[in-house]
């Protein structure tokens, strides 16, 4: 396509259809990205399988492995979320371990290894004993397999995103890293859709004699396809391009401890409110509308369904549209709805009322989807190329292990002790105080390109957002695919 004149010379400069960042002319190079977006998408759909599956079935592994009753006062279901908050403790491991390996031989390879290793671990849950037969060794093994997990997602989340944001062209970024999100939300779908299934068909007693095994088994078939999928795949075109011209990182860990810190804090403080918005919403909610507030499970989990797929509906066009108007503006209107709105939802949720109660949930469904549209674009795009992926996996890690991971536990363990049922809109409030400030630091990335050792975008985006700046990353990045003829 022709741009208008670059430079003093006046001359008619060529977008090179090969630069990493183009938008793909053949029919080669076009099923090639869409193979990079599915791979992708699905190793994310079945991390969330899995971790959806663990939420909306804590009561039942409360009482199979940690042989939770009537009057403990909650205490199973608290020990089962702190199993999985424990889960999150490994995450920083798996990251610092994972993240340098994709940034010294390539993001592919390393996302063949995560979905192996989670495939595997989730899929030994659902065979188990349980402490009925083996006592204590059970939650034992239980909380072993769950940190092979974490420590697999360590990787996993930050290689898939980053991978999916070096393959696409810079102008649909935005769309296509949607798609990650999308696979999340699949999971998550999946996983409401087959627990609740199962609990309305075998009930509560069939679930607890066995049942509760299937959703984990089930990970296996998806697990292999999701890995048979990215064992095909190639590497990403930027890595490559770094890799080619020698500009990756020998020591990325130290690299980016010293130069790129204040992106690791600024990409820690957002996950804050990304996760902790994403762990109440979509995995503890179950749990706490048949728990705190006497909802039968199949209820909450029906209606949470009824919001996840109005969710997946949209959720492309709402990564378009980031292309288009930049990712803070959608960002910061997200976390001041989440900042507003969390406290009023939670109180429409606790009224006798399913009208209500639907709307109380739409309402975090639709503040949700606004953040997590851009998240896969957004995120990977805070650093430089040769540390793109130790970076991502560093920030994101470690918040989520220390801050946003326990949140459930957390808040399970507030509303016993007060017995305020409001406490997860306060926490997502609070949460979106912190991602709020996180946003306004970044720089605006939309349509930058993701090459070279330069942090993308410009740095005088940082503030409030403006559409200026997607213009101005546009330009530069037309640009810098002219030069590479």
């Amino acid at each position: 396509m022709s741009e208008q004149p670059q430079g003093s010379s006046g001359a008619i400069t060529m977008e090179d259809p090969n630069a990493p960042g183009a938008e793909p002319q053949t029919k080669e190079a076009k099923e090639s990205l869409h193979r990079s977006i599915l791979g992708s998408a699905l190793g994310n759909a079945v991390e969330w399988f899995d971790y959806g599956v663990y939420g909306y079935l804590t009561i039942y592994m409360a009482v199979n492995f940690f042989g939770s009753e009537e009057g403990d006062g909650g205490l199973g279901v608290t020990l089962a979320l702190a199993t999985l908050a424990m889960s999150f403790l490994v995450r920083p491991l798996g990251g610092l371990i994972l993240g340098p390996l994709g940034d010294k031989f390539g993001r592919q390879k390393v996302m063949v290894l995560t979905v192996l290793m989670m495939t595997t671990a989730t899929g030994v849950i659902g065979l188990l004993p349980t402490i009925q037969t083996i006592g204590l060794a059970a939650p034992l093994l239980l909380l072993l397999c769950r940190m092979v997990q974490g420590f697999s997602a360590g990787g996993e989340y930050g290689g898939a995103a980053v991978y999916m944001a070096e393959c696409a062209p810079d102008q649909r970024r935005g769309f296509l890293g949607s798609f990650l999100e999308f696979g999340t939300l699949v999971g998550f779908i999946l996983a409401a859709t087959v627990c609740t299934a199962l609990i309305t068909i075998v009930g509560d007693e069939g679930m607890i004699s066995g049942w509760w095994r299937l959703p984990f088994l089930m990970t296996i078939p998806l697990g292999l396809t999701a890995l048979y999928i990215r064992t095909k795949l190639g590497e990403a075109a930027v890595f490559s391009e770094a890799s080619d011209s020698q500009e990756t990182s020998k020591t990325p860990i130290r690299h980016t401890l010293r130069t790129q810190w204040r992106e690791v804090l600024i990409l820690g403080g957002f996950v804050v409110l990304l996760n902790v918005a994403f762990y109440l919403i979509l995995g503890y909610m179950p749990t706490y509308m048949s728990e705190q507030l006497g909802h039968s499970t199949a209820q909450g989990n029906w209606m949470l369904v009824i919001i996840m797929l109005a969710m997946l509906a949209v959720i492309p066009f709402m990564g378009t549209l980031s292309d288009r108007i930049g990712r803070k503006t959608m960002l910061l209107s997200a976390a001041g709805g989440f900042i507003v709105l969390s406290v009023p939802a939670m109180v429409l949720l606790g009224i006798d009322n399913l009208f209500l109660q639907f709307i109380g949930l739409a309402v975090l469904g639709t503040m949700l989807v606004t953040l997590i549209s851009s998240v896969s674009s957004t995120l990977p795009a805070l650093f430089p190329t040769n540390v793109r992926y130790t970076g991502f996996a560093i920030g994101y890690n470690f918040s989520v292990a220390f801050i946003a991971g326990p949140s459930q536990t957390l808040t399970e363990a507030l509303i016993n002790e007060t017995h305020n049922v409001l406490v997860p809109g306060i926490y997502m409030s609070l949460a979106g105080i912190v991602g709020f400030i996180a946003i306004l630091c970044m720089r605006e990335t939309s349509q930058a390109s993701l090459r070279g050792e330069e942090l993308p975008g410009d740095p005088g985006s940082v503030g409030w957002p403006s559409r200026k700046w997607v213009q101005i990353n546009r330009t530069k990045s037309d640009a810098g695919k002219a030069m590479a003829q």
